[in-house]
């Protein structure tokens, strides 16, 4: 099959925001007296929104919608004060956003990340490279796994979701993408692990992002 084009995750797949994530919400936690996290355990706490994350960083008797959303009014507050902090393009991700462009793929990217922060990490830090679309999470934009954001980039970019790549590194992605019937690409550099990417669906795992270019040769 010959790929067109690429619609990537951003969280975990293009840029490593682990850090100034996890920063923040210790810092919501410690502010509200609940227990702190390791950085570790923000790998399985990110990947579904802000919300997802704060409520599973809370402690669960203390999940009530009240507080909830207070906390996750605290949250937008504190990763807007540090996005930017540790937040860097994972290594080999330059040089295959250059290798694409040159080669004339096509590149997108959705994430459930707030619309408001994709698009100013995105503006930061890749705003060298020309993305067809960039979309985040909003209220009127359904998240992953539905697809029909990405069903709707795919007739943005002219290009049909078979001949589409997905890449991502939850198991969120993987099954967006065979939802949307767009061929999964699993990336292990990112927040998870490879047995979650093959159970949720992954066609391949690439260990380097210069391995995406042979899937776009084959």
């Amino acid at each position: 099959m010959q790929y067109h084009g690429i619609l990537f995750d951003l969280d975990g797949t293009l840029l490593d925001t682990l850090e100034d994530l996890g920063n923040a919400m210790n810092r919501v936690l410690e502010r509200y007296g609940f227990p702190q996290h390791p950085l570790e355990s923000y790998r399985y706490f990110v990947g579904d929104g802000m919300e997802s994350l704060v409520r599973r960083a809370i402690p669960q008797n203390r999940r009530d919608q009240p507080l909830l959303s207070e906390c996750v009014a605290a949250m937008q507050e504190e990763y807007g004060r540090r996005w930017m902090e540790r937040t860097h393009p994972y290594t080999g991700i330059p040089e295959l956003l250059t290798a694409l462009a040159a080669r004339g793929i096509k590149m997108a990217i959705f994430s459930n990340k707030q619309d408001e922060f994709t698009q100013i990490t995105v503006n930061r830090f890749l705003s060298r490279w020309p993305f067809e679309v960039v979309v985040g999470a909003r209220p009127s934009v359904p998240k992953k796994p539905d697809p029909t954001i990405p069903l709707q980039i795919s007739r943005s970019m002219n290009i049909p979701p078979s001949a589409l790549l997905y890449a991502g590194d939850t198991s969120t992605d993987m099954l967006t993408a065979n939802a949307a019937g767009m061929y999964a690409v699993g990336v292990l550099w990112g927040f998870r692990e490879a047995d979650e990417l093959l159970g949720s669906g992954a066609k391949v795992l690439v260990e380097k992002p210069v391995e995406i270019l042979h899937l776009l040769a084959s």
